[in-house]
């Protein structure tokens, strides 16, 4: 088998079992050399690949969603879930047990300014618990990092947050989890994803990765956190161990990751209803039209668990 250029969108702690496979040589276990190409700006990962410089890359499948957008004939198509749940938070400084997104009206939100799909999803789960989200007052020109710091200091009312802000704020007690988005239900939020013609001309060494993934996926939901935590932590230089070891458990008792590499439908369906309502598409390509589960199946010679 030929080997593969693997495209990061950006390093993330809830992309933790993508660095898993790769740290104990799951691909490699299957006759697949792969390379990780770094990336630091996630709207280029889907540049790269259709450019030809990656083989494929993984990310949010927005990007597929916004690309059908733009062209509906676009070849890229989604396969192999990893994320399947909402890695963010809504962080206030004080504990608030009772929280309900309508409380959102007469607050000033610090909603994610990196990438649009926090807010897309959070915006559909404001209008379901009845407030309409375009009267959310928003902080939207500020990261993430400097809106919980606004928080902690008391200058904002609520941020929305990942790991490991979240955790980092809750252990030095200067703010509180008041939201898990992912407590809304499955939704999409990394695959694999790379052109229709890669999905053919590089179909054996795709299968050996999602073989790999497979294992992978099955060796996180088998061992406890801190034993995925020691697995990627080279990967987070910078991120003291214990913060790490706190973020990866609360996403892993939240079901952030899949059990296997199987892409389910409501994940999709969630995603795309919530970036319709929010204005991003226009029209809705479905499940078929983006995603490849078959190319799993035949990997792993049997349909989803």
């Amino acid at each position: 088998m030929t080997p593969i250029r693997l495209q990061e969108p950006f390093r993330a702690v809830f992309y933790a079992p993508f660095y898993a496979a790769l740290a104990r040589g799951a691909y490699a276990a299957e006759g697949v050399e792969v390379q990780l190409l770094g990336g630091f700006i996630p709207g280029n990962a889907k540049d790269v690949v259709l450019s030809g410089q990656a083989d494929l890359a993984w990310g949010g499948p927005m990007r597929i969603l916004l690309a059908h957008e733009a062209d509906h004939a676009s070849p890229l198509r989604n396969f192999g879930s990893v994320v399947m749940g909402d890695p963010f938070f809504l962080v206030g400084r004080q504990p608030n047990p009772g929280f309900r997104l309508r409380d959102l009206a007469g607050m000033t939100l610090g909603t994610v300014s990196e990438v649009p799909t926090p807010w897309w999803t959070l915006q559909e789960d404001v209008r379901q618990d009845g407030l309409d989200p375009t009267t959310v007052k928003r902080v939207t020109d500020r990261t993430m990092a400097e809106n919980a710091e606004a928080v902690a200091e008391g200058k904002l009312d609520v941020a929305q947050v990942f790991e490991p802000l979240a955790s980092q704020l809750e252990m030095s007690g200067r703010a509180h989890v008041w939201h898990i988005a992912a407590s809304r239900g499955p939704t999409a939020y990394t695959t694999y994803y790379t052109t229709v013609q890669n999905l053919q001309t590089k179909r054996a060494e795709f299968k050996a990765m999602l073989r790999g993934l497979a294992k992978t996926l099955a060796w996180v939901a088998a061992s406890p956190s801190d034993a995925l935590a020691d697995c990627v932590a080279s990967y987070f230089p910078d991120l003291p161990l214990p913060l790490l070891k706190a973020a990866l458990a609360r996403y892993k008792a939240q079901g952030m990751w899949t059990p296997d590499p199987f892409y389910p439908e409501e994940a999709f369906l969630r995603l795309e209803h919530a970036m319709f309502t929010a204005g991003a598409i226009t029209w809705k390509p479905g499940f078929a039209g983006t995603v490849d589960n078959a190319i799993v199946a035949e990997a792993l010679g049997h349909g989803p668990a």
